[in-house]
Formats: C-alpha cells, sequence, structure tokens
C-alpha cells in the first residue's frame, strides 16, 4: 500500500545521542511515537518529532496521489536510523599557544513509515 520515507540531513545533533531517541521509536506505531518523543527530555527528540509528522504526511500525500484509503492509525515505524553526518572541525585556544580541536558532530536521520499489513507481509516473504 503505502510507504513513506523522511530524512533530515546535517542535522547538529550527534549520531550517538540520537540513536538513543531512535532506538525509542523503532517499531512502534507512528502517532505512539510522537507521543514519546513529544514527552522525551532529549534535546534530539524534537527534530526526530518533525521528521515522524514529515513522514506521516508525505504517507498522505503518496496515498492522495494513488488514489488510497490511508488510516494513520495504521503506519508503523518500519525502519529507523541514524547516519553519521559530515563533521565541524573548530579549535579551541589553549593555553602556551597549543590549540584543541573541537569535533561538531552532524546526523543524518531517516524514519521509513509502512502500513501494518504492508509490514506483516515483508516479514512473512523474507
Amino acid at each position: 500500500m503505502v510507504e513513506s520515507i523522511a530524512r533530515v540531513r546535517h542535522i547538529r545533533v550527534t549520531p550517538q545521542k540520537a540513536r538513543r531517541i531512535v532506538d525509542l521509536i523503532r517499531g512502534k506505531n507512528a502517532q505512539e511515537a510522537l507521543a514519546i518523543l513529544k514527552f522525551a527530555p532529549q534535546a534530539a527528540s524534537e527534530p526526530v518529532y518533525k521528521l515522524v509528522a514529515s513522514a506521516i504526511a508525505n504517507a498522505r500525500v503518496k496515498a492522495d496521489n494513488e488514489n488510497l484509503r490511508l488510516n494513520e492509525d495504521e503506519l508503523v515505524v518500519a525502519r529507523a536510523f541514524v547516519d553519521e553526518g559530515a563533521t565541524l572541525k573548530r579549535f579551541r585556544p589553549r593555553a602556551q599557544g597549543r590549540a584543541f580541536r573541537i569535533n561538531k558532530r552532524t546526523s543524518h536521520i531517516t524514519v521509513i513509515l509502512q502500513t501494518a499489513d504492508e509490514l506483516a507481509a515483508a516479514k512473512k516473504g523474507a
């Protein structure tokens, strides 16, 4: 039926911190994932919340284009993963003319939503 993908690239959150949040929502219902992210205290939960909401909107648009009915309550976070993006390298002055390097890491976050029956069919086929 409907599989929707949403990606955000070069987000200024370290991949390690973003993976903690993404692990919370993987395999959950999309609406339940939004509720979890809304109340998660981590700073990375806000961009991931926006990403899941965007994936839901993408599914809605895709279903409209294909003239399919879409029940948003049936959408499940089928896959969600975090890849490492470009690292911004900065220097911090230290004593006696030295400099320490500061790595400002970025992330590429991807969320893939599928309907529950589509997910079950994929697992059965694999």
